[in-house]
């Protein structure tokens, strides 16, 4: 398996192998095209999606895969399998670039039976299976069982968000400290999300996330209750749209918590450097994230910030400085964080400026793509 030569004319192929391409678009694309400019012969293989086409157009070649982000059904866990290793094939790829924890576990395995040379697990986040109590303790420790010996390729390098990430792969045995990096997250476009003066009228409170229980949908809409309780006039705004996910909240839920006044909940949105300047207050009540693309993006639009004290929200907030942590799970915490930065629009405008600072310094796409390229040459130097 595997043999003969992998490089066209001194051209390094590079396929990023993501578990849905509406990820791959809103995470990862330009990153990719980054390293095509790069020199590097990029392709792409995700989950099925109507936002292939946006792949293509962009001219990177697509190939879809049978790869689902929830699926448990083994049979089609296999197929899933089966299809990575027979593309690893096809294509012989230099490098592959896994994207989300399926991808890294199948994916590095495949590639070890394919002898594909070099490897980027990028743990973009633990998802579900690690977000807290009403995750799946046995299911969590297979798959942490299971990573040493995907994460054993000799020509491995493992991306983490956060420190935690790292921390909990690193005391598993999963991977080696010297195979690590820390990369905070997929960067943002300062230019594109960019500040504007606070709105005036009423105060308006976001929620940019997937529909999730994990993103703390449930604590955002009791916190609501309780604030409009206290006959404090706000809005409170749900940007996203329900997910393939176990963590997904009702539609009907959605629905009946907007007719009773609780919450708009706008659905999928592709205006979101706009809705961010539009809102008073940024929110993202996670229980756990790698690096909230959401956040880095609230604080490049230069909006104050009450989130989770919790591994990839804390990460992008310091607490007192440009936004609020509050315990995860609590919604009375919540409420009166939010009651907090509604009261007091100096300490809003301070938060927002030093949240601008902070992305600029350490969230900006071209900070973010010269370290993941750096990590593919120091692959290649290694060789």
């Amino acid at each position: 398996m595997g043999g003969g030569p992998r490089t066209r004319g001194g051209v390094a192929r590079l396929l990023f192998v993501v578990n849905h391409v509406g990820f791959f678009v809103s995470h990862r694309l330009e990153l990719a095209l980054r390293a095509k400019k790069e020199g590097f012969d990029v392709q792409v293989a995700a989950g099925p999606g109507p936002l292939a086409c946006r792949v293509e157009e962009a001219g990177l070649p697509f190939h879809e895969i049978p790869l689902s982000r929830s699926g448990r059904n083994p049979f089609h866990e296999v197929s899933t399998f089966r299809a990575l290793l027979e593309l690893y094939e096809r294509l012989r790829p230099d490098f592959v670039h896994h994207v989300t924890i399926k991808p890294v576990l199948y994916g590095s395995v495949a590639a070890q039976m394919s002898q594909v040379p070099f490897v980027v697990n990028a743990i973009s986040g633990l998802g579900h299976l690690f977000a807290g109590n009403q995750s799946y303790p046995v299911l969590r420790r297979a798959a942490l069982a299971t990573t040493p010996a995907a994460f054993s390729h000799p020509g491995v390098a493992t991306i983490f968000q956060n420190e935690d990430d790292r921390q909990l792969f690193l005391d598993h045995g999963a991977v080696r400290r010297e195979q690590t990096w820390l990369i905070r997250g997929s960067g943002v476009d300062v230019e594109i999300f960019s500040p504007g003066p606070e709105p005036t009228g009423r105060p308006r409170i976001l929620l940019p996330a997937r529909m999730l229980y994990d993103k703390g949908v449930m604590e955002f809409v009791t916190a609501a209750s309780m604030v409009k309780a206290l006959g404090t006039d706000a809005e409170f705004v749900l940007a996203g749209d329900a997910d393939d996910n176990p963590s997904t909240v009702d539609r009907r839920d959605l629905l009946s918590w907007e007719r009773r006044g609780l919450v708009s909940w706008l659905g999928h949105r592709t205006d979101m450097p706009d809705l961010l300047r539009q809102a008073t207050i940024v929110c993202l009540p996670s229980y756990r994230e790698g690096l909230s693309k959401s956040l880095i993006e609230a604080a490049s639009c230069g909006r104050a910030i009450v989130t989770t004290n919790v591994p990839g929200c804390r990460d992008v907030v310091r607490h007192g400085e440009n936004g609020l942590l509050v315990p995860p799970r609590d919604p009375r915490a919540l409420a009166d964080a939010l009651l907090n930065l509604l009261r007091d629009r100096e300490r809003r405008i301070r938060f927002g400026r030093a949240g601008r600072a902070r992305a600029l310094e350490d969230f900006s796409f071209d900070r973010i793509a010269d370290q993941t390229i750096k990590v593919y040459r120091s692959l290649q130097n290694q060789r």
